[in-house]
């Protein structure tokens, strides 16, 4: 049987495009949400409006994930609000679009940080919450395997996270905690408006694309939320990609 319903999942960066899908996904299937953002509280709340209206509670908690503070103090929030947390979804994401030659230190820093040090953050102070069974599921994109023009901290950062799901698989996996990677291919979300060539990498990605159209935020929720059920009980470790086969064209 697919179990979820009754659980409650925190879903980093959950206010716009992926992450709003996957937390009106879960929603949808029966889960209490604590949707975490840091600057569009007004898209938060009306993503806490939906999942309402779905019958499920949902606690807002603005925290920038990359600040080991607002994280400890985020986990309090959900601890108070709900006692305990069954999943835990790494979507916030960031990142400077440049060419290599104009990259910083700082733009380096900032991506490592957000991007991938801050699932160990979120892991750190959300094992005393979990139990066995819980779920912990990192969002990556195929810029962590193949080169993308202008993404190079992003990807690298990407690969990061990929790489330290695997090795926390190991080390949670006696705990009976399963923890992924979902990988999206080229999606449509404002986070691709900062690319200089965003129409370009869009037309590119739907003519290389088998299944003839691009992937949506919902296809990467979907995922997700098989990730989040016992049906997924023995995939661990591993990185699922959606992007309707784009990836296998070279």
């Amino acid at each position: 049987m697919f179990v979820i319903a009754g659980k409650t999942a925190l879903v980093t960066g959950g206010s716009r495009g992926i992450g709003k899908a996957i937390a009106i996904r879960l929603a949808e299937h029966g889960m209490d949400i604590v949707v975490n953002y840091v600057r569009h509280k007004h898209d938060a709340m009306a993503v806490a409006e939906e999942i309402e209206k779905r019958g499920r509670r949902c606690l807002l908690v603005k925290a920038n994930v990359g600040q080991e503070d607002d994280v400890q103090e985020m986990f309090s929030q959900i601890g108070t609000a709900f006692g305990s947390l069954d999943v835990l979804v790494s979507n916030a994401a960031s990142g400077v679009i440049k060419p290599v030659l104009e990259l910083t230190e700082r733009h380096w820093n900032w991506a490592m940080n957000i991007n991938a040090r801050a699932l160990l953050t979120l892991v750190k102070y959300g094992m005393p919450l979990m139990k066995e069974g819980g779920r912990v599921i990192g969002v990556s994109s195929l810029g962590s395997v193949r080169a993308i023009q202008n993404y190079t901290t992003v990807g690298a950062s990407k690969a990061a996270l990929e790489s330290l799901v695997r090795h926390l698989a190991v080390e949670l996996g006696p705990c009976g905690i399963r923890i992924n990677t979902v990988s999206a291919g080229a999606v449509d979300t404002d986070a691709l408006k900062h690319f200089p060539n965003r129409e370009e990498i869009l037309d590119n990605a739907l003519k290389r694309t088998p299944l003839g159209r691009l992937i949506t935020p919902d296809d990467v929720a979907d995922v997700t939320l098989f990730l989040c059920s016992n049906l997924s009980d023995m995939i661990q470790g591993q990185v699922i990609t959606v992007d309707g086969g784009y990836a296998i064209m070279g």
